[in-house]
C-alpha cells in the first residue's frame, strides 16, 4: 500500500497505528486519550491563528496593503537594518526611499494601478526595493525564475499580459535571446544594477541612471492600493503544463507575511536567515516579509553557499534561519565544523525536510527546534508543524477540525483522478490512508478564498466540485499527504505531471516538449525517479527511438541551452517502443516504476555527466557509485 511508505522519524507514519483489529471499546479510549494528548498542542496553535485572523480582518476593515504597512514599519525604524546583503547593510529609511523612487518612476513612464511588470533579477535588495516600489503604485511585478531560458522565459512574461520588463544587467543575454519575438520587443526594457555601463541590447533603459532623476517622497498612488488587489504574481509549475502566474493579492501576502512572525513566534529581536531565491514565496514574501511588516531584520544572499551557511549565521547574528529540504541536506554531507555549533538560531524553518534526517540534523547543529510547514504558493491551504514534530508537515486538530477546513480526500492510486462515492461526493480519508490535500473554498475570505492564476483556464483545473455536500469546493493541492490518528500531516508525493528536484518544481510537459523538439519531434516521456541519498526526485526522460538515430551531442547542447540546472533531465533513456492509452496518451506510471537500474530495464540507459559535458552510457559501476553516493547527483 502506498502509506506504508509514509517515513516518520525512523519507522513509517503508521507502524505503531491499528485500525481495524482494536475493540471498539479500546478504540474510544484510543481516541479519547489523542484528544485530550493533542489539546495543549490545539489551544496553542489556536490562539496563535486567531491572532493572524485579527491582524488579517484588522488589515481587510482598515483597507491596508503591503506597502502601506510598510511604509509604518519604515517611519518606526527608520535607522534600523532592514537588510543585510554580503557586505551590504540598508536600514528601513533607504529602502523605503529607494523603493518610493522606483514607484515614482514607473508611474512617470505610464504605468497605472494594475499593470504588470516583469521582474527578472537576481537576489538582492534593490530587487526587493524594485517589486515594493511598483506595488506602491499599484502596479503588479511579476516575479520570474533567474533559470528560465527561452520558451519558458518568453512564456512566463507573456502569460502575465505585462507591460515592461524590469531585468537585472547580469541577465541580459537571456532578455536578448527572445528580444526579437514580436510580443516581448514592443515591450520597454529597463536594466538594472549596471551602473553607467553600456548594455549589450540597445533599446534598453537604465533604470540606475533614471531612478537617480526622481524624487524619494511616497508617491500618492500608495492611498489607492487596497487590501483586496492584485500584489504580485509568483509562478508555479502547479501540477501540469507551463509555469502558471499565481494570482497573490495583498490579502495573500499579509497572511504569509503575518504567518511567519504569528505562528511560529519571531520577534522583533530576531534576525532572519534567508538565503533562498526571491522569486519563490518562502524567501520573497515569507522570509524578507519579516522585514516589510513586521520590522525583524532578513540576511539575504546572492545565492546559497552550503560553505557559508553557518558563518553567515554566525557573522549576522542570526537567531532564525529559514530552509529548503535540499539545504539540509547539503549541510549534513559536509565535513563537521566548529562553526556548526557556534550560531545563535533558535529555531528553522522551511518545507521539504527528509523525516530520516530530521533529528540528525537537530542534533547535529544544535538546532533547539525546526517548524516545517506545507502549503502551495497559489493555495488557501496551508499548514504548519509548530512544535516540532519530527517528519510531519503540520497538523489537523482532532479536537476542533472545522476550524481550518482542510482534509485528505482519496483519489486513483494509477490515474490520480479524485474519487467518488454513490452520491457522486468526494471521500475523507481515514488516519493511515493516502490521500490528495485539499483547502475549502469560501469566496471572498481573506484566507479561505482562492485566487487561482492570471489565465482562467488553469484556475479551472485546481477546482474540485461537490466535495462533502453537492455545490462546494475546493482546492485541489495536487499533493499527496497521509495523517496519523494525531492528526499530523506526513508528505507522501505529488499527483500530476511535476515532480520537485534541486528545490524547484519541474514540470513534464515542459521539459518533454523541449526534449521532443531536440529529437526530432519524437515521443517522450518524463518523470521523477528516486535517488537514494537525494531530496526530490531526479529527471529522467524516456525517448521512442526504434531506429537509433538520437543524436545524444545534440539532446546534451538542447538539453543545456533550453532548460533550467534542475530541469535537465538526469537520466535518458531510449525506448524501442513507449505504451499509450485508448486516448493515445503515453503512459508513464509502469515505466517510471521501472527507475534507473541498467540491470532490470532493457533499453539503454545514458547519465549527464556534468564533468564531461556529455550524456554518458549508464554502466552497471556508475550507478552503483550513484546509489552508493560517490557519484554526485
Amino acid at each position: 500500500m502506498m502509506h506504508n511508505q509514509i517515513i516518520h522519524g525512523e519507522q513509517s507514519a503508521d507502524d505503531n497505528l491499528d485500525y481495524s483489529t482494536s475493540s471498539p471499546n479500546w478504540q474510544f479510549s484510543r481516541m479519547w486519550m489523542v484528544r485530550f494528548g493533542t489539546l495543549p498542542r490545539d489551544l496553542r496553535a489556536l490562539f496563535r491563528y486567531l491572532k493572524v485572523l485579527w491582524k488579517i480582518h484588522h488589515a481587510q476593515r482598515n483597507n491596508l496593503s503591503v506597502p502601506k504597512l510598510f511604509q509604518e514599519v519604515a517611519q518606526k525604524n527608520r535607522d534600523k537594518i532592514a537588510f543585510y546583503f554580503e557586505d551590504q547593510a540598508w536600514t528601513f529609511h533607504q529602502v523605503d526611499e529607494l523603493s518610493n523612487r522606483v514607484g515614482n518612476y514607473f508611474s512617470e513612464k505610464g504605468l497605472k494601478h494594475g499593470d504588470a511588470v516583469a521582474l527578472f533579477m537576481e537576489n538582492c535588495v534593490e530587487y526587493v526595493c524594485i517589486w515594493l516600489g511598483l506595488t506602491k503604485i499599484g502596479a503588479v511585478p511579476a516575479l520570474i525564475n533567474y533559470n528560465l531560458r527561452f520558451d519558458s522565459l518568453r512564456h512566463c512574461i507573456k502569460v502575465a499580459y505585462c507591460k515592461a520588463v524590469i531585468c537585472g544587467a547580469e541577465l541580459q543575454e537571456a532578455i536578448s535571446d527572445i528580444r526579437d519575438s514580436e510580443d516581448i520587443s514592443l515591450l520597454p526594457l529597463y536594466i538594472s544594477g549596471g551602473g553607467e555601463a553600456e548594455f549589450c541590447i540597445k533599446d534598453a533603459v537604465n533604470l540606475d541612471v533614471g531612478l537617480c532623476s526622481v524624487v524619494s517622497t511616497s508617491p500618492p498612488q500608495v492611498h489607492n492600493v487596497n487590501f483586496s488587489d492584485n500584489m504580485v504574481y509568483i509562478y508555479t509549475s502547479g501540477t501540469t503544463g507551463m509555469p502558471k502566474a499565481a494570482v497573490i493579492k495583498h490579502s495573500r501576502g499579509l497572511l504569509a507575511m503575518m504567518a511567519g512572525s504569528c505562528m511560529i513566534s519571531l520577534k522583533t529581536s530576531d534576525v532572519v536567515y534567508s538565503p533562498l531565491p526571491l522569486y519563490h514565496l518562502a524567501a520573497g514574501l515569507l522570509g524578507c516579509g519579516q522585514a516589510i511588516i513586521s520590522g525583524i531584520p532578513v540576511v539575504l544572499k546572492h545565492r546559497f553557499s552550503v560553505s557559508g551557511y553557518w558563518k553567515d549565521c554566525t557573522k549576522y547574528g542570526c537567531t532564525a534561519g529559514q530552509y529548503i529540504g535540499e539545504i539540509c541536506r547539503y549541510l549534513l554531507n559536509m565535513p563537521e565544523k566548529p562553526e556548526d555549533k557556534q550560531h545563535k538560531i533558535r529555531i528553522m524553518f522551511g518545507n521539504g525536510l527528509r523525516p530520516n534526517i530530521w533529528k540528525e540534523f537537530e542534533k547535529r547543529f544544535n538546532i533547539p527546534k525546526i517548524c516545517e510547514f506545507y502549503g502551495s504558493t497559489e493555495g488557501n491551504a496551508n499548514v504548519i508543524n509548530i512544535d516540532g514534530k519530527p517528519g510531519a508537515v503540520g497538523f489537523v486538530s482532532v479536537l476542533f477540525p472545522s476550524v481550518y477546513p482542510v482534509a485528505l480526500i482519496k483519489v486513483d492510486e494509477e490515474t490520480r483522478e479524485v474519487a467518488r462515492d454513490s452520491n457522486g461526493l468526494c471521500m475523507k480519508c481515514k488516519p493511515g490512508e493516502p490521500g490528495e490535500f485539499i483547502g475549502k473554498i469560501v469566496r471572498n475570505h481573506p484566507v479561505r478564498d482562492f485566487h487561482g492564476y492570471a489565465d482562467e483556464s488553469s484556475t479551472k483545473k485546481k477546482i474540485v466540485r461537490d466535495v462533502f455536500k453537492k455545490g462546494d469546493y475546493a482546492f485541489l493541492s495536487g499533493d499527496i499527504l497521509v495523517m496519523d490518528d494525531e492528526g499530523y500531516l506526513y508528505f507522501k508525493d505529488r499527483t500530476g505531471d511535476t515532480f520537485r528536484w534541486k528545490g524547484e518544481n519541474v514540470s513534464t510537459s515542459e521539459v518533454e516538449a523541449v526534449i521532443s523538439k531536440v529529437a526530432g519531434h519524437a515521443d517522450v516521456v518524463v518523470y521523477g525517479v528516486e535517488v537514494p541519498g537525494a531530496e526530490g526526485r531526479a529527471g529522467m526522460a524516456a525517448i521512442l527511438d526504434a531506429e537509433e538515430t538520437l543524436d545524444m551531442e545534440e539532446l546534451y547542447s538542447g538539453v543545456m541551452k533550453s532548460l533550467a540546472p534542475y530541469a535537465r533531465p538526469l537520466f535518458v533513456r531510449t525506448a524501442k517502443e513507449l505504451e499509450m492509452t485508448g486516448t493515445y496518451k503515453l503512459k508513464k506510471v509502469t515505466i517510471q516504476k521501472e527507475g534507473f537500474d541498467p540491470r532490470n530495464i532493457k533499453d539503454k540507459i545514458f547519465f549527464l555527466d556534468v564533468k564531461k559535458k556529455a550524456y554518458i552510457p549508464l554502466s552497471e559501476d556508475v550507478y552503483d557509485k550513484i546509489i552508493r553516493g560517490e557519484v554526485r547527483v
